[in-house]
C-alpha cells in the first residue's frame, strides 16, 4: 500500500480524536492495560500538556497533530507542532537558525515533530499494527509537504527511535546523532550488584556520595501512583519553578500541568522527595515505562552536599531494580553521570530543510558532527566507571 492512498489531515486538538484512536496507534502494547513503552505519546500526556496551556497559543508550540487514515480507519498519528523558537527541544538548532537568518531568510516558524519539554527516545511515527511501513510513509510524506507547500524553512523530528532515524533517511530526511547518558540494568539484584561490577575507586566514591546524601539531616521518600497527594505537588511546583527559571527563564510547565497530571499520569509517575523538620525540600519527577524510567524534573529549596545524586541518579537505580527495567534514562547533558554508572548512548533525529543550498550545508555539517559524536561516546564509555577485567583489585 503506497503513502498516496493514505489520507492526511491536521487537527489542532487532541479533543478532536477519541483517545483509543490515538493511543492504538501511540501504544497498541497497552491496549489491554499494560503499561505503554513511553507515556509521552499517550492521548494523556499530550493532552495534559494542551489543557494545561504547557503548549498552544503563547507558548511556541501550536499544536498541528497528524492523522493518516485509510478509507476512514485512522492508521497513524505524529505529535507535530508549529514552533516560533527553539526552546524546550533539547536537539539544538540554534546554530542553524542563525545561519539561515544572517543569509536573509526566515527560520521560524518551522515544524517540529516531538513531544515538548521531553528528551525521551521513543517513537515519533505512531502506526496502528499492521499498517507499520505504509503509516510511516505517508506521514513522512505528509510532513514534507506540509513545509514545503507552507513555505516553511524546515521540519524537525527529536529523539525518534535508531530504526525511524534510519528509514526516515531512505525517505530523504537528514539523521543526526547525539547523544544522552543512561544507566542500563545487566540484571542486578540489587545496588550492591551494581556496585559491584564498577571499579574500586567507582564504588568507594558512590558510597561515600550515597553517605553524604543521606546526612542531609531527614529522610527520603518515594512515591507512585495513589500514593502521590496533592500536598507533594505543592512541594514539587516550588521545585519545578526554581530549576526552570535558572535553567530557561521560566518553567515550560505550567502549575496546572501538575494538577492534572495527578489526575491521568499519576500511575505512570515515580516522585522522589526529600523531608526534612516536617517540610519538603527536595524532589525527583520520574515517569515510568514498560521498560525504562524516565528521569525528567529535579529541585530543590535547601542545598545539601550529594542530594542531587541521590535522588536523581541513586534512587532512580534503585526504583529501576526494583521494578526489573532495563535502564534509567536521566535527560539531557551531563558528563557528571558518567561516573554514577550512566553510560553514553547515541540518540537520533531526523531533519528536512526546504532550501537546497541550506540542506547541504546542513547535510556536511552533520557528518562531520555525527564523527566527532562516534569519537566522544568512544572516549566516554573508556572512562567509565565500570571495571576493565574480572581480576581487577577488590575493596
Amino acid at each position: 500500500m503506497s503513502a498516496q492512498e493514505v489520507e492526511i489531515r491536521i487537527i489542532g486538538s487532541l479533543s478532536e480524536i477519541d483517545a483509543a484512536d490515538w493511543d492504538a496507534c501511540a501504544c497498541p502494547e497497552a491496549v489491554d492495560g499494560a503499561r505503554p513503552n513511553d507515556p509521552f505519546t499517550t492521548h494523556r500526556f499530550l493532552m495534559a500538556l494542551e489543557e494545561s496551556g504547557s503548549v498552544g497559543a503563547g507558548t511556541g508550540w501550536q499544536p498541528q497533530y497528524m492523522i493518516a487514515s485509510i478509507q476512514g480507519q485512522i492508521i497513524g498519528v505524529a505529535p507535530l507542532y508549529a514552533k516560533s523558537h527553539s526552546q524546550g527541544e533539547y536537539i539544538f538548532d540554534h546554530a542553524w537558525a542563525h545561519a539561515y537568518e544572517r543569509a536573509g531568510g526566515r527560520y521560524y516558524p518551522k515544524l517540529q515533530i516531538a513531544v515538548p519539554h521531553t528528551p525521551a527516545t521513543g517513537r515519533r511515527f505512531l502506526t496502528r499494527p499492521g499498517f507499520e511501513e505504509a503509516g510511516f510513509d505517508a506521514l513522512v510524506e505528509g510532513a514534507v509537504q506540509l513545509t514545503d507547500n507552507n513555505a516553511l524553512s524546515s521540519l524537525h523530528v527529536t529523539f525518534c527511535t535508531a530504526q525511524e532515524a534510519e528509514r526516515g533517511q531512505t525517505l530523504g530526511l537528514m539523521r543526526r546523532k547525539s547523544q544522552q547518558f543512561h544507566w542500563h540494568n545487566d540484571s542486578y539484584s540489587d545496588f550492591n550488584a551494581f556496585l559491584a561490577s564498577l571499579s574500586a575507586r567507582k564504588r568507594k566514591n558512590i558510597r561515600k556520595e550515597r553517605a553524604t546524601a543521606r546526612n542531609f539531616g531527614g529522610s527520603i521518600h518515594s512515591f507512585t501512583g495513589d500514593e502521590i497527594q496533592p500536598e507533594h505537588w505543592d512541594a514539587f511546583w516550588v521545585f519545578y519553578q526554581d530549576t526552570g527559571a535558572r535553567k530557561w527563564g521560566q518553567p515550560y510547565l505550567t502549575r496546572a500541568f501538575f494538577d492534572i497530571a495527578h489526575d491521568v499520569l499519576r500511575d505512570d509517575i515515580t516522585l522522589v522527595l526529600a523531608e526534612r523538620d516536617g517540610r519538603w525540600i527536595a524532589g525527583a519527577l520520574n515517569f515510568i515505562g514498560a521498560g525504562t524510567l524516565y528521569g525528567r524534573y529535579w529541585g530543590c529549596i535547601e542545598h545539601h552536599s550529594c542530594l542531587h545524586f541521590e535522588l536523581c541518579y541513586y534512587q532512580a537505580i534503585d526504583i529501576a531494580i526494583a521494578m526489573g527495567l532495563d535502564r534509567v534514562e536521566a535527560g539531557a547533558q551531563g558528563e557528571h553521570k558518567l561516573a554514577r554508572g550512566y553510560l553514553p548512548t547515541p540518540t537520533w533525529s531526523l531533519h528536512w530543510m526546504r532550501d537546497g543550498g541550506f540542506a547541504r550545508a546542513v547535510g556536511e555539517y552533520l557528518e562531520a558532527e555525527s564523527a566527532a559524536v562516534d569519537e566522544e561516546i568512544e572516549v566516554l564509555t573508556e572512562y567509565g566507571p565500570f571495571r576493565k577485567t574480572e581480576v581487577e583489585e577488590q575493596e
